[in-house]
């Protein structure tokens, strides 16, 4: 089955598919029996959420990108704490070997794959974590140090699934994929905060400039923030953007900037928040 899951998502409009979900989760009339029937199937837990009444939300997208009730996601703010960026689950974490990225045993892709950045050198022999949002889980994503954010680049691409059987079958996955890359200067260096797309994801937003994913022309578009007066600076904790319909997010760092927390491996499960690593 998993190898059938595979060879169709060859043979599958990844981008016709996305966008007719898309569609369907911002109509209102289909919005409550779909709610109902995702909260049911995927077992989502709605005490954790601002509004906890299915029936408030006026579409499954505002369901889905659905805020936490203040205090539910404390952030570490203990000295050098670098926190997750959001909930989920551990894909893979580690260093950077030399310009590789593990995407799964035995699978890897490049740094400069991934961000298609001039400046991409700057991570070789870094630091890296891959979180898998599942469908359950709360799909923000937030800062995982403060930081000013420099550019984003939009790259087009598929839009494979992003679970662990893709993960483990498709090569490069994640640099084939359909994403965002936001970099942002910190105390400790550059820092990329890559959103990756994937099969029926809606769409990707960010705080300071809404939808950004799909495109309608799907060509690379750097956006440099650099000069922006006032600059866009996010503290620690604080929101950077959202997935409609779940994802991955991938977080690099430079090399010697932080050391990653010894307790997280492959399948920890994470929260918003929590300790991700240390600042050196």
């Amino acid at each position: 089955m998993t190898r059938l899951f595979i060879f169709l998502q060859y043979l599958l409009p990844h981008h016709g598919l996305s966008r007719l979900t898309g569609r369907l989760a911002e109509s209102p009339w289909a919005s409550k029996w779909l709610i109902d029937w995702f909260i049911r199937r995927y077992k989502v837990d709605m005490t954790e959420a601002e509004i906890q009444d299915p029936a408030a939300f006026d579409s499954f997208n505002s369901f889905f990108t659905r805020a936490l009730a203040p205090g539910t996601r404390p952030i570490d703010e203990s000295d050098g704490a670098v926190v997750c960026p959001a909930d989920g689950a551990i894909s893979e974490l580690g260093l950077i070997d030399e310009d590789r990225i593990l995407q799964a045993k035995g699978k890897d892709y490049t740094i400069s794959q991934l961000l298609t950045d001039e400046e991409s050198y700057r991570f070789v022999g870094g630091s890296f974590a891959t979180v898998y949002l599942a469908p359950r889980d709360y799909h923000r994503i937030h800062m995982p140090l403060a930081g000013r954010l420099l550019r984003t680049i939009y790259v087009p691409g598929k839009l494979f699934s992003v679970n662990r059987a893709t993960a483990e079958s498709v090569h490069e996955l994640f640099a084939r994929n359909e994403r965002l890359v936001c970099l942002f200067q910190t105390d400790q260096g550059l820092m990329a905060v890559v959103l990756v797309g994937a099969m029926i994801v809606a769409g990707i937003q960010t705080v300071w400039s809404g939808k950004v994913c799909p495109r309608p022309k799907r060509s690379r578009q750097l956006i440099d923030y650099s000069e922006t007066d006032p600059a866009i600076e996010l503290v620690k904790g604080a929101e950077l953007g959202r997935f409609c319909l779940g994802s991955t997010a991938i977080v690099l760092f430079e090399p010697a900037a932080v050391r990653l927390n010894p307790s997280l491996r492959s399948y920890s499960t994470v929260r918003m928040g929590q300790l991700l690593a240390f600042s050196t």
